[in-house]
């Protein structure tokens, strides 16, 4: 590593580890506080934590159906185990059932695995997401992950059975229980893994996770000061647990609602020119029909075709031809009104609603545009065929109304110059159709 990233890697971590001191100095505090160990309310807690996992476990698998981002997956699967885990010790080593016997001296070890397994998949999620960051096989890499996770839940489950039954703390010492920090140094890496996947993809799924994971180490390092089973500390690593987990689950369904909203607009927009597409302005005829019968005010339609489109394509290449697309695309959407909707209407045709718009006006909107196109300095220069219908004089329905604008664009198709001239703008005082 150069002098400059190890610079870069000691200024990213001197915040990290001035925040880590303060959460050890405040930690080393509440050991001295008095505190009434609550098993009951800790129980709880725990629960509240388990099914927020449980739940961003099920977010994170539908999320990754739609992105097949393999981190995603990861997430899933390994969120599903810990929140087994949390679960099943919440309901096993707290009296949380009326009668059952007390095995509160397996907290601390119940409680530690689940943050040790936890960290150590966020490691290898963000080493995975390094080399593999697509997925191929959704379904089979699905089933196969969930597999994984039943199998590593039962050989933990066997593995418990050999192991002993209360991990004693030191007290007094500077750090009472010590091995919480191998976890706390995982999740540290795991931190600047995901600092280094933000410079890519920022997005709040992303951000969400990072700052979960600092969360998580945090913890860890206010668990290191606990020297019985529920005490300050301990429930102080509860705390920031159920937050990082909150925090995560936020950022998941943020995220979410993001690519819905995303999904939504690739739905009704062109895919070329970011204008909407066929179905969303055969909505809009049909909205304009309905605010027209109710306001009795007229609306106008404007079909464009683009000029010479297959000419250009085989004299100057596809590539050519979609850029002279969407320059008449920006032509369109520089002349729109907020209320205005610009569609593709299809391969080489454009529309245009004018809300409120009757005849004369829709003859100035063609004006313009056609002053615009003729303005446009870029090669090859381009032109179109317009024609106007409005509501209800040129059609009562959708399809007549979009039957007599093609009526008059292809009118004007006819009139159009010869090979070779460009149009220019008709006069202001026109009052014939395109």
């Amino acid at each position: 590593m150069g002098q400059t990233g190890r610079s870069n890697l000691l200024s990213g971590s001197l915040p990290h580890l001035a925040g880590f001191t303060g959460i050890f100095v405040f930690s080393l505090w509440l050991r001295q506080q008095p505190h009434v160990p609550d098993s009951v309310a800790q129980g709880y807690l725990q629960i509240i934590s388990g099914l927020i996992a449980l739940i961003f476990s099920a977010v994170t698998l539908v999320r990754f159906r739609g992105t097949q981002d393999r981190i995603s997956l990861i997430l899933g699967a390994g969120f599903l185990l810990t929140s087994v885990l949390i679960l099943g010790s919440s309901i096993l080593f707290f009296r949380l059932i009326p009668g059952a016997p007390q095995r509160i001296q397996w907290a601390p070890f119940a409680w530690w695995p689940a943050r040790m397994l936890l960290a150590v998949l966020l490691l290898v999620a963000i080493v995975v997401d390094r080399f593999l960051p697509r997925s191929r096989h959704p379904g089979l890499e699905i089933g196969g992950a969930l597999f994984a996770v039943v199998a590593l839940t039962y050989f933990i489950t066997i593995a418990l059975r050999h192991l002993p039954q209360e991990i004693n703390a030191l007290p007094g010492a500077i750090l009472p229980s010590p091995w919480n920090l191998l976890p706390a140094s995982l999740y540290w890496m795991a931190g600047f893994g995901f600092k280094r996947r933000l410079a890519t993809t920022n997005s709040a799924f992303d951000r969400a996770i990072y700052s979960s994971t600092w969360l998580h180490a945090a913890a860890q390092i206010a668990a290191c000061q606990s020297e019985r089973v529920l005490d300050a500390p301990f429930a102080f690593a509860q705390l920031l647990i159920g937050t990082a987990f909150a925090v995560i689950l936020g950022g998941a369904l943020l995220d979410n609602a993001r690519l819905f909203d995303e999904v939504n607009h690739l739905a009704s927009s062109d895919a070329l020119t970011g204008l909407a597409n066929y179905r969303r302005l055969l909505d809009m005829l049909d909205s304009e029909m309905e605010r027209s019968g109710r306001t009795g005010r007229p609306f106008a339609v404007l079909l464009l075709d683009l000029d010479g489109l297959k000419k250009i394509n085989d004299t100057l290449g596809h590539l050519v031809g979609s850029r002279a697309l969407c320059r008449l695309a920006n032509v369109l959407r520089i002349n729109c009104r907020t209320i205005d909707t610009a569609a593709r209407y299809g391969g080489d045709e454009f529309a245009l609603v004018l809300p409120e718009t009757g005849d004369t006006e829709a003859q100035h909107v063609i004006v313009r545009i056609r002053e615009r196109l003729l303005a446009d300095k870029e090669t090859p220069p381009v032109s179109a065929s317009i024609g106007a219908a409005v509501y209800p004089e040129d059609g009562a329905t959708i399809e007549k109304l979009l039957a007599a604008a093609d009526r008059f664009l292809y009118a004007a198709k006819a009139r159009r110059p010869k090979r070779g001239q460009r149009q220019s703008p008709p006069p202001n005082n026109a009052t014939f159709k395109f």
